[in-house]
């Protein structure tokens, strides 16, 4: 390798490295961290309300009943699609479970109309239990109930923006945030948005999780159809403005300072 080749690559990794150098991270740690006010190692964090979802409008509900007598409970377990108008979910074969209608009931076997909107799941199974004993249909009924639609959506700064299937009908924000990969370094751990549909009503809620304070939030526990957003900082925002200016100039400048350096060897 000549002199002049040699100083020549010298020279184009030196611009490579500066190149790296001005697009590295330039992220704050500040607020990279949760619960940054934790001071005592078993410090009890009690959570305010019910974690308990609450079956709402639209939800698709599974309804499972046993009994002594299995066949005589077989009845109840049949799919209602005929009179819930059900569609298929995931997880779920189409046309099963009970669909809440606009006015937050359900249509039973036998039973008929049953309200079901603002009660949890076990709430709605012991009404329907106490149903059957009082009518004395099943002889010691066991009644489950589950939901076949609980889903929770992350999106924005997170590592794998994603819709999280919720099988155990329990799970917090942090679960949810580690399913889908954690908040990015460039993520608003601060302000963290929690979209909320309830009672008809769509609702928005500001979340900060460096404060220790939301382990006994009653926004800790997500629901059905959650949505959390994770806001971008304004360095990555600041990052993303950038690259789009200063790249193709950028660039531009390597490719002509190759040429010259090309031009340069050749004599």
């Amino acid at each position: 390798m000549t002199r002049e080749k040699k100083n020549r690559n010298v020279l184009l990794n030196t611009l490579l490295a500066a190149t790296c150098a001005l697009f590295a991270s330039c992220a704050s740690t500040k607020n990279a961290t949760y619960f940054n006010n934790v001071t005592n190692d078993t410090a009890v964090q009690r959570i305010a309300g019910n974690f308990e979802p609450a079956i709402q409008q639209n939800d698709i509900l599974q309804i499972t009943v046993s009994s002594i007598n299995p066949q005589e409970a077989m009845l109840y377990n049949l799919p209602n699609a005929a009179n819930s108008g059900a569609t298929a979910v995931s997880g779920a074969a189409p046309g099963s479970g009970f669909l809440v209608d606009a006015a937050g009931n359900i249509q039973y076997p036998v039973f008929g109309t049953i309200h079901a909107a603002g009660l949890s799941t076990k709430t709605l199974a012991d009404t329907i239990r106490q149903r059957f004993e009082q009518r004395q249909l099943l002889v010691d009924p066991v009644v489950n109930v589950r939901f076949l639609n609980f889903r929770v959506t992350l999106l924005g700064e997170v590592a794998r923006p994603a819709v999280v299937t919720v099988t155990s009908e329990k799970i917090s924000i942090m679960e949810a945030l580690g399913m889908a990969g954690d908040i990015t370094i460039y993520g608003k751990r601060e302000n963290v948005m929690l979209i909320r549909d309830k009672d008809g009503a769509r609702t928005v809620t500001r979340l900060n999780l460096n404060n220790a304070n939301i382990l006994s939030s009653p926004y800790y526990y997500l629901q059905p159809n959650d949505i959390v957003y994770v806001e971008p900082t304004k360095a990555k925002v600041a990052q993303a403005d950038r690259s789009r200016t200063v790249i193709p100039i950028l660039l531009s400048s390597l490719s002509l300072l190759v040429i010259i350096l090309d031009r340069l060897v050749i004599k």
